[in-house]
Protein backbone atom coordinates (compact mmCIF):
# COMPACT_ATOMS: atom_id res chain seq x y z
CA UNK A 1 0.00 0.00 0.00
CA UNK A 2 1.44 3.26 -0.95
CA UNK A 3 1.86 6.87 1.42
CA UNK A 4 1.10 10.05 0.24
CA UNK A 5 1.24 13.19 2.41
CA UNK A 6 2.31 10.63 5.09
CA UNK A 7 -0.80 9.20 5.09
CA UNK A 8 -1.18 5.15 4.09
CA UNK A 9 -4.27 4.36 2.14
CA UNK A 10 -5.24 1.42 0.30
CA UNK A 11 -6.63 1.59 -3.05
CA UNK A 12 -8.86 0.12 -5.27
CA UNK A 13 -9.42 0.51 -9.11
CA UNK A 14 -6.68 3.20 -8.12
CA UNK A 15 -5.25 3.17 -12.51
CA UNK A 16 -8.50 3.84 -13.69
CA UNK A 17 -9.72 7.58 -13.57
CA UNK A 18 -13.13 6.65 -15.55
CA UNK A 19 -14.55 5.57 -11.91
CA UNK A 20 -16.16 7.73 -9.54
CA UNK A 21 -13.35 8.23 -6.66
CA UNK A 22 -15.09 7.16 -2.70
CA UNK A 23 -12.71 7.83 0.23
CA UNK A 24 -13.31 6.23 3.11
CA UNK A 25 -12.56 8.33 6.10
CA UNK A 26 -12.07 5.98 10.05
CA UNK A 27 -13.35 6.98 13.33
CA UNK A 28 -11.56 8.06 16.78
CA UNK A 29 -8.42 5.43 17.40
CA UNK A 30 -9.29 3.46 14.18
CA UNK A 31 -7.55 2.60 10.82
CA UNK A 32 -8.45 1.77 7.52
CA UNK A 33 -9.40 -1.89 8.63
CA UNK A 34 -12.22 -0.70 10.15
CA UNK A 35 -13.89 -0.66 6.30
CA UNK A 36 -14.06 -3.97 5.71
CA UNK A 37 -13.45 -5.80 2.41
CA UNK A 38 -17.45 -5.56 1.02
CA UNK A 39 -16.30 -1.70 1.31
CA UNK A 40 -13.32 -1.08 0.66
CA UNK A 41 -13.69 -2.87 -2.70
CA UNK A 42 -17.24 -1.41 -4.00
CA UNK A 43 -16.95 -2.75 -7.36
CA UNK A 44 -17.59 -0.08 -9.94
CA UNK A 45 -15.99 2.48 -7.92
CA UNK A 46 -12.11 4.01 -7.22
CA UNK A 47 -12.10 3.50 -3.07
CA UNK A 48 -9.00 4.36 -0.88
CA UNK A 49 -9.35 3.77 2.59
CA UNK A 50 -6.87 6.06 4.64
CA UNK A 51 -4.93 5.86 8.17
CA UNK A 52 -5.23 9.10 9.53
CA UNK A 53 -1.93 10.69 10.80
CA UNK A 54 -0.68 8.88 13.76
CA UNK A 55 -3.42 6.24 12.82
CA UNK A 56 -2.22 2.35 11.19
CA UNK A 57 0.42 2.88 9.75
CA UNK A 58 0.66 6.54 8.65
CA UNK A 59 3.22 8.59 9.85
CA UNK A 60 2.88 12.11 11.69
CA UNK A 61 0.94 12.63 15.01
CA UNK A 62 -2.76 13.08 15.31
CA UNK A 63 -4.21 16.48 16.27
CA UNK A 64 -7.13 17.87 18.32
CA UNK A 65 -9.35 19.63 16.32
CA UNK A 66 -11.19 17.84 13.23
CA UNK A 67 -10.16 20.73 11.03
CA UNK A 68 -6.48 19.90 11.16
CA UNK A 69 -7.71 16.55 9.97
CA UNK A 70 -9.89 17.66 7.54
CA UNK A 71 -6.58 20.08 6.22
CA UNK A 72 -4.25 16.58 5.85
CA UNK A 73 -7.33 14.78 4.14
CA UNK A 74 -7.43 17.15 1.61
CA UNK A 75 -3.00 17.71 0.99
CA UNK A 76 -3.49 13.64 0.52
CA UNK A 77 -5.99 14.58 -2.08
CA UNK A 78 -3.44 16.72 -3.84
CA UNK A 79 -0.93 14.63 -3.72
CA UNK A 80 -2.67 11.65 -5.40
CA UNK A 81 -4.63 13.93 -7.58
CA UNK A 82 -8.14 14.02 -6.66
CA UNK A 83 -9.78 17.19 -7.63
CA UNK A 84 -13.25 15.71 -6.21
CA UNK A 85 -14.61 12.72 -4.17
CA UNK A 86 -17.49 11.23 -2.68
CA UNK A 87 -16.29 11.11 1.54
CA UNK A 88 -17.52 8.08 3.49
CA UNK A 89 -16.81 9.49 7.39
CA UNK A 90 -17.92 6.90 10.04
CA UNK A 91 -18.09 8.39 13.90
CA UNK A 92 -15.28 11.09 13.90
CA UNK A 93 -14.48 10.70 10.17
CA UNK A 94 -18.27 11.82 9.60
CA UNK A 95 -17.19 14.78 11.71
CA UNK A 96 -13.86 14.86 8.68
CA UNK A 97 -16.28 14.60 6.02
CA UNK A 98 -18.43 17.06 7.37
CA UNK A 99 -16.35 19.98 8.04
CA UNK A 100 -14.74 19.51 4.56
CA UNK A 101 -17.84 20.03 2.68
CA UNK A 102 -18.17 22.82 4.93
CA UNK A 103 -14.71 24.04 4.10
CA UNK A 104 -14.03 22.84 0.62
CA UNK A 105 -17.17 22.53 -0.65
CA UNK A 106 -15.77 22.72 -4.59
CA UNK A 107 -13.74 19.52 -3.44
CA UNK A 108 -17.19 17.13 -2.62
CA UNK A 109 -18.88 14.93 -4.83
CA UNK A 110 -21.05 13.65 -1.82
CA UNK A 111 -21.05 12.58 1.38
CA UNK A 112 -22.21 9.36 3.66
CA UNK A 113 -22.03 9.96 6.99
CA UNK A 114 -22.05 6.42 8.86
CA UNK A 115 -22.70 6.58 12.54
CA UNK A 116 -22.00 10.34 13.38
CA UNK A 117 -23.72 13.32 14.01
CA UNK A 118 -23.42 16.99 13.60
CA UNK A 119 -21.85 17.42 17.50
CA UNK A 120 -19.98 14.39 18.98
CA UNK A 121 -20.39 14.53 22.78
CA UNK A 122 -17.69 12.46 24.44
CA UNK A 123 -17.99 10.99 27.69
CA UNK A 124 -15.95 12.19 30.49
CA UNK A 125 -14.38 9.00 31.25
CA UNK A 126 -13.60 8.56 28.23
CA UNK A 127 -11.06 11.77 27.42
CA UNK A 128 -9.82 11.11 31.46
CA UNK A 129 -8.75 7.73 31.20
CA UNK A 130 -7.31 8.00 27.75
CA UNK A 131 -4.74 10.66 29.15
CA UNK A 132 -3.00 7.99 31.15
CA UNK A 133 -1.53 4.39 29.87
CA UNK A 134 -2.52 2.78 33.03
CA UNK A 135 -6.73 3.27 32.24
CA UNK A 136 -6.41 3.52 28.92
CA UNK A 137 -6.97 -0.48 28.39
CA UNK A 138 -10.21 0.16 30.38
CA UNK A 139 -11.62 2.53 28.01
CA UNK A 140 -10.83 0.39 25.14
CA UNK A 141 -12.58 -1.93 27.13
CA UNK A 142 -16.48 0.14 27.74
CA UNK A 143 -15.66 1.24 23.66
CA UNK A 144 -15.41 -2.43 22.35
CA UNK A 145 -18.62 -3.25 24.75
CA UNK A 146 -20.33 -0.20 23.66
CA UNK A 147 -19.72 0.22 19.66
CA UNK A 148 -21.18 -3.29 18.90
CA UNK A 149 -24.56 -4.48 19.49
CA UNK A 150 -25.53 -7.50 21.84
CA UNK A 151 -25.29 -11.03 19.25
CA UNK A 152 -21.88 -9.15 17.30
CA UNK A 153 -19.71 -12.58 16.14
CA UNK A 154 -17.18 -12.28 19.85
CA UNK A 155 -13.74 -12.64 17.35
CA UNK A 156 -14.88 -9.10 15.47
CA UNK A 157 -15.15 -7.92 18.72
CA UNK A 158 -12.10 -9.35 20.06
CA UNK A 159 -10.44 -8.32 16.61
CA UNK A 160 -11.26 -4.62 17.22
CA UNK A 161 -10.38 -4.84 20.76
CA UNK A 162 -6.67 -5.58 20.04
CA UNK A 163 -6.61 -3.36 16.74
CA UNK A 164 -7.51 0.17 19.28
CA UNK A 165 -5.36 -1.44 22.09
CA UNK A 166 -2.24 -0.81 19.25
CA UNK A 167 -3.37 2.83 19.35
CA UNK A 168 -0.95 5.18 21.08
CA UNK A 169 -3.11 6.69 24.42
CA UNK A 170 -2.19 10.08 23.02
CA UNK A 171 -3.59 9.56 19.49
CA UNK A 172 -7.16 8.30 20.98
CA UNK A 173 -7.07 11.22 23.68
CA UNK A 174 -6.16 13.74 21.05
CA UNK A 175 -9.30 12.12 18.92
CA UNK A 176 -11.83 12.32 21.58
CA UNK A 177 -10.66 15.85 22.35
CA UNK A 178 -11.25 16.54 18.78
CA UNK A 179 -14.89 15.09 18.67
CA UNK A 180 -15.95 16.66 22.00
CA UNK A 181 -14.59 20.03 20.28
CA UNK A 182 -16.81 19.51 17.21
CA UNK A 183 -20.08 21.34 16.33
CA UNK A 184 -21.58 22.21 13.00
CA UNK A 185 -24.94 22.04 14.09
CA UNK A 186 -25.57 25.82 12.84
CA UNK A 187 -24.07 25.30 10.06
CA UNK A 188 -25.67 21.80 7.96
CA UNK A 189 -27.97 23.96 5.49
CA UNK A 190 -25.05 25.29 3.74
CA UNK A 191 -24.37 21.21 3.13
CA UNK A 192 -25.92 21.08 -0.81
CA UNK A 193 -24.07 18.09 -2.39
CA UNK A 194 -25.92 14.52 -2.62
CA UNK A 195 -25.69 13.17 1.33
CA UNK A 196 -26.40 9.81 2.92
CA UNK A 197 -26.94 9.46 6.55
CA UNK A 198 -26.10 5.95 8.09
CA UNK A 199 -27.09 4.19 11.23
CA UNK A 200 -26.96 1.13 13.11
CA UNK A 201 -30.91 1.00 15.61
CA UNK A 202 -28.68 0.06 18.34
CA UNK A 203 -25.78 2.22 18.45
CA UNK A 204 -25.11 3.68 21.57
CA UNK A 205 -22.30 5.82 21.12
CA UNK A 206 -24.36 8.02 18.64
CA UNK A 207 -28.04 7.11 18.75
CA UNK A 208 -30.19 7.13 16.03
CA UNK A 209 -31.19 10.95 16.87
CA UNK A 210 -27.58 12.39 15.92
CA UNK A 211 -28.53 10.54 12.38
CA UNK A 212 -31.96 11.73 12.32
CA UNK A 213 -30.67 15.27 13.16
CA UNK A 214 -28.58 14.81 9.82
CA UNK A 215 -30.85 14.12 7.57
CA UNK A 216 -33.49 16.71 8.88
CA UNK A 217 -31.17 20.07 8.73
CA UNK A 218 -29.16 18.52 5.55
CA UNK A 219 -31.17 19.74 3.17
CA UNK A 220 -30.21 16.17 0.31
CA UNK A 221 -30.01 14.09 2.94
CA UNK A 222 -31.44 10.39 3.07
CA UNK A 223 -31.29 8.23 5.85
CA UNK A 224 -30.76 4.58 6.12
CA UNK A 225 -31.41 2.72 9.73
CA UNK A 226 -29.76 -0.59 9.97
CA UNK A 227 -30.99 -3.07 11.67
CA UNK A 228 -29.73 -5.00 14.58
CA UNK A 229 -26.62 -3.15 14.43
CA UNK A 230 -24.18 -0.69 16.91
CA UNK A 231 -21.83 2.01 15.97
CA UNK A 232 -19.66 -0.39 14.29
CA UNK A 233 -22.12 -0.94 11.73
CA UNK A 234 -20.17 -1.22 8.39
CA UNK A 235 -18.07 -4.30 10.39
CA UNK A 236 -21.11 -5.75 12.08
CA UNK A 237 -23.86 -5.43 8.16
CA UNK A 238 -21.17 -5.03 5.88
CA UNK A 239 -22.91 -6.22 3.13
CA UNK A 240 -26.34 -4.09 4.09
CA UNK A 241 -23.67 -0.97 4.45
CA UNK A 242 -21.82 -1.67 0.89
CA UNK A 243 -25.56 -2.29 -1.12
CA UNK A 244 -26.33 1.53 1.03
CA UNK A 245 -23.62 2.83 0.07
CA UNK A 246 -24.18 1.35 -3.74
CA UNK A 247 -27.55 2.95 -3.47
CA UNK A 248 -26.69 6.36 -2.66
CA UNK A 249 -23.57 6.49 -5.42
CA UNK A 250 -25.49 5.66 -8.73
CA UNK A 251 -27.52 8.35 -7.95
CA UNK A 252 -24.51 10.65 -8.33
Amino acid sequence: MPYNADIYYYAYHNEDTERIPVVLIHGAGGNHLHWPIQIRRLPEYKVYALDLPGHGKSKGHGWQQISYYSEQVIAWMDEVGLHKAVLVGHSMGGAIALDMALQYPQRIRGLALVGTGANLPVNDTFLENTSHETTFQSVVEMLTSWGFNLGTDPQLVQTARKQMLETRPTILHGDFAACADFDVRDRLEEITCPTQVICGSEDKLTPIRHSQYLADHIVSAELAVIPDAGHMVMLEKPEHVAATLEEFLTKI
